[in-house]
């Protein structure tokens, strides 16, 4: 680990440098990668010399008791040894975990996809839930929530919803919460009091963008049509509604939500790009095995990882066995402390595989 920080320090000064050479200066696209880099070492190169520092006193302070020296100073000097000991184990595992790898989506907005399950007109009424949580959870946070897609049901809730979160580190909060929510209640409806069991599927994907990925014109087919609401009574007049077929993966995407046909093909176009994005990562993901065992269920959306038990009042996620007794702030928004438990475990599991 050691070696690595050194080089990385090494590679940190010369990347100083580089970036205020007047002539990669010139070269806007290379100095804004090269000033990327730098910004991504720097925290790491930080530490690093705030352990080395401690390091440094600690060696020195052992040295100094091998002295002559008075009883008053010897016991100061165990004091300040014990302390720095403390300090520098402490520096050693948060350098471990800022060497792990980073993902290079985890500062990017995402485009979250909320499907109704098993459950009929409940499981509709409880994507509608989560929907609403996670929108609150963004507020909190001070992000921007952009609806993109929706398809409503007649009693409330959604059969889909599909909508943009935008602020700096969506994804890195974000990306644990795909795979399959269970819900457990009685529903209005139920006259016997019989709780019932329903389901939503949640994808958390990261927003593509045009470096990430180009759609070749020949390779989607447009369709134009007219708005509906719930019943199929027209919403619009015009045909404003947009659907997009990419046709080498046959994915489609509709959009009608807007007045205009422009927005809707520019919302269902970055639905289009992030879910293609998305199938690349997944590849990717499928390839490397033992990288995905070692993640907290961030790729399988097939996985049923938590559970909203209202009579009992918790929620409990199946993947770090953690329950909280709190369902009702959960769905006003109030994750944090799940997201923090699912981030610090995958970060355990990281750990092991960090020399």
């Amino acid at each position: 680990m050691l070696e690595k920080l050194s080089f990385l320090e090494n590679k940190y000064k010369e990347l100083s440098q580089k970036i205020i050479d007047p002539e990669i200066i010139n070269q806007i696209e290379e100095w804004q990668r090269l000033v990327k880099e730098h910004a991504e070492v720097e925290p790491i190169v930080f530490k690093y010399r705030e352990y080395t520092k401690a390091q440094t006193i600690l060696e020195e302070d052992k040295e100094m008791l091998k002295d002559k020296i008075d009883d008053e100073m010897r016991e100061l000097l165990k004091d300040e040894i014990a302390e720095l000991e403390e300090t520098t184990a402490q520096l050693e595992e948060e350098l471990k975990i800022l060497l792990i790898p980073k993902d290079p989506n985890d500062h990017k907005n995402v485009i979250v996809e909320i499907r109704a399950g098993a459950g009929g007109d409940e499981a509709g009424l409880f994507a509608g839930d989560l929907f609403r949580m996670y929108s609150m959870y963004g507020e909190r946070q001070g992000w921007k929530i952009e609806l993109m897609s929706t398809s409503e049901q007649g009693v409330g809730g959604f059969k889909e919803v599909i909508f943009m979160i935008k602020g700096k580190g969506a994804y890195s909060r974000l990306k644990y919460e795909s795979g399959v929510h269970r819900v457990q209640r009685v529903p209005t409806t139920e006259s016997s009091g019989r709780i019932h069991t329903s389901t939503a599927t949640v994808a958390v994907l990261p927003e593509a963008e045009d470096i990430d990925i180009e759609v070749n014109p020949n390779d989607i087919r447009i369709d134009v049509f007219r708005s509906s609401g719930n019943g199929g009574q027209s919403v619009n007049t015009t045909d404003s509604a947009v659907r997009i077929t990419h046709l080498p993966t046959g994915m489609v995407v509709s959009c009608q939500d807007e007045k205009s046909q422009h927005k809707n093909r520019d919302k269902a176009m970055k639905i289009l790009k992030t879910r293609l994005y998305d199938k690349i990562l997944s590849e990717q993901h499928n390839e490397i095995a033992e990288e995905r065992r070692s993640q907290v269920g961030t790729g399988d959306r097939s996985e049923r990882i938590r559970t909203y038990n209202f009579p009992q009042g918790r929620v409990t996620d199946h993947r770090i066995n953690m329950t909280i007794h709190r369902l009702e702030n959960f769905l006003n928004g109030d994750i944090d402390e799940m997201i923090d438990a699912l981030i610090t475990s995958d970060q355990a599991e990281k750990l092991k595989q960090v020399g």
